[in-house]
């Protein structure tokens, strides 16, 4: 695998491995490893403790501290029950348009990435340009937390592009999240004597509802940051469930809720706003019936939000490199976040459109491949020649 590979080749190869987050990316990362060593260019494979997942890193240029690092993740979402028009793990053009599923979310940015890796072995760098390919950011971003923590300090890179679809808009700013599985324990009983028992599908609604009205509170009294669509902090109910059948009191019922976070408004604060509330006022009734009752909180997914000061240098860099005098905020998460809590300045700037993302015949302007190829090489001369 010595030959020098567009990145719509590479990109062909790689949406042919179906990596829904459910799947094993290994087979992918092999690919990209072997790639990669065709070059010449060593690569570090890290499995996941079940070995069905793993991430890779590779570099170019002196082994220093330093540099920059071009992140991508490989996994996708699923195609099921959508409506594709072809086969959705097979690379096809129409009038322009490269369809398949990841080919915007994100393995467009990583098939730039690979592409480029022999051009810029061949400069003469001065710092190290690293390659991160990343699994599950669909769902844990586990990948992403395992790339920080397996990081060596002695060649740790001080800035680090992710390539998510922005049209190669920078995007300086993502809202954070954090997520939550929300159980509550009733006790049974029939339900012509409600005082008996405890009604967990009762209690689970009154929390819903006192989480509804902090949603409008949200949209009315803020904190606001104009750069974001929707300009707040967003709280959400997504699922609820409970019950057996009508003429038995539930002892069973549970809901999975979302806040998504400006920057600088501390959730884990709401958090424990949403636990005090249902302490002291939902939970003493229940328990007054049975001490066994009560809620339980399960944390799905946190995420930090990313904020990079528009004096960065790596702005300047990044807008020279794509062309682009504008910035921008973004209302969903990246691995950014992981990587700028980690220390590591952090932008995000990929080819494709988020639009695209998750659709059925999702896809990604050819151009768009051709104008990340070109950035990726500008950004490497300014940073790392």
């Amino acid at each position: 695998m010595t030959e020098k590979m567009s990145s719509r080749d590479i990109l062909a190869r790689l949406v042919a491995f179906d990596t829904t987050s459910r799947n094993s990316n290994v087979a992918l990362i092999e690919y990209a490893r072997d790639y990669l060593a065709g070059h010449g260019i060593a690569a570090r494979v890290s499995l996941d403790p079940t070995g069905r997942k793993a991430n890779l890193h590779a570099l170019v240029g002196p082994e220093v501290a330093g540099g920059i690092a071009l992140s991508g993740h490989v996994d996708t979402v699923p195609v099921d029950g959508q409506a594709w028009t072809g086969a959705p793990f097979t690379l096809r053009e129409t009038e322009g348009r490269l369809i398949a599923r990841g080919a915007a979310d994100m393995k467009g940015f990583v098939a730039c990435m690979l592409a480029a890796m022999p051009r810029l072995k061949a400069m003469r760098l001065a710092k190290p340009v690293h390659v991160f390919i990343t699994h599950d950011e669909e769902t844990t971003m586990e990948g992403a937390r395992r790339m920080v923590a397996e990081l060596d300090a002695a060649s740790r890179p001080a800035c680090c592009v992710v390539g998510e679809p922005t049209l190669m808009q920078p995007v300086l700013a993502h809202k954070g999240k954090l997520s939550l599985r929300v159980i509550v324990r009733g006790k049974p009983g029939h339900s012509s004597e409600p005082g008996k028992g405890v009604n967990a599908v009762h209690a689970a609604a009154e929390a819903v509802t006192w989480v509804a009205a902090k949603a409008r509170e949200r949209a009315k009294t803020g904190p606001f940051d104009a750069r974001f669509d929707p300009p707040f902090t967003t709280i959400h109910v997504g699922t609820i469930s409970g019950g057996t059948i009508l003429n038995i009191i539930p002892e069973h019922a549970e809901f999975t809720m979302e806040w998504r976070n400006i920057p600088g408004d501390d959730v884990e604060a709401e958090f424990a706003k949403l636990r005090a509330h249902v302490a002291s006022t939902i939970e003493p009734a229940m328990k007054a019936v049975d001490p066994a009752s009560g809620f339980t909180y399960d944390v799905i997914d946190t995420i930090p939000g990313l904020a990079l000061a528009e004096r960065d240098p790596l702005v300047g860099m990044v807008q020279q490199a794509s062309g682009s005098n504008s910035v921008g905020a973004v209302s969903y998460g990246t691995e950014g976040g992981l990587y700028e809590q980690a220390g590591i300045s952090t932008i995000v700037c990929g080819p494709g459109a988020i639009a695209q993302a998750h659709q059925p015949d999702e896809w990604i302007a050819a151009n768009q491949l051709l104008a990340c190829d070109a950035f990726i090489d500008r950004l490497a001369e300014r940073l790392c020649g």
